[in-house]
């Protein structure tokens, strides 16, 4: 059974998944608002506008340093331990529209922290957004460890969706949920510091 994350709170991903996790996929969903407008409006084309939201992965070690980024302009980490599986540009569909797969036993020994991060590109507020949530999945059983809905009403153009951290020789995920702004990764990278 998943558990639905509150802001703020961090879980024990191999206690949560019940045993120890090898590779798990941060999964990302949503959908653009549906706005009204009747019968005209929907003729010429007045349904819900295409929104890209863009999840990102920055990668740190204990100095909080950047040390890589995985995201649509670069869906590998340089190490091959974290993929992106593709940029979705609409939100169409149903399941997860991104996902970043994270291969815990390949991570590098010297990466402290995996912050996952979501921007819309295509520079809608969160306001045009619903249904939008990121969650954490055990790769080998695909069974959801943990989900965090994101807070979709708002001016914000990105978030600071969650952090995977080492602590103690074990992975754990700390739900942040700090809105944000910027079309990309890089307009967030300082806000991303703090909360480290």
């Amino acid at each position: 059974m998943a558990i639905n994350l509150q802001k703020g709170q961090k879980i024990s991903l191999s206690k949560e998944s019940g045993g120890a996790l090898s590779k798990v996929i941060m999964g990302l969903g949503w959908d653009a608002k549906k706005s009204g407008g009747g019968f005209l409006k929907g003729m010429f084309g007045g349904g819900g506008e295409s929104i890209d939201l863009d999840a990102s992965c920055v990668i740190f070690d204990e100095a909080n340093k950047v040390l890589d980024t995985v995201w649509f302009k670069q869906l590998k980490s340089r190490d091959g331990s974290i993929v992106h599986t593709g940029d979705n540009r609409t939100g169409d569909g149903d399941g997860d529209d991104e996902q970043i797969i994270v291969d815990l036993d390949k991570v590098p020994a010297n990466v402290k922290a995996l912050v996952f991060t979501v921007n819309s590109f295509t520079g809608q507020t969160f306001d045009a957004v619903e249904n939008a949530y990121c969650r954490m999945l055990d790769s080998s059983n695909k069974n959801e460890i943990a989900r965090y809905t994101l807070s979709a009403q708002g001016s914000h153009s990105a978030q600071i969706m969650a952090k995977v951290y080492r602590h103690n020789g074990e992975w754990k995920m700390h739900a942040i949920g700090e809105n944000g702004n910027g079309r990309t990764i890089d307009s967030l990278l300082p806000q991303i510091i703090v909360h480290l």
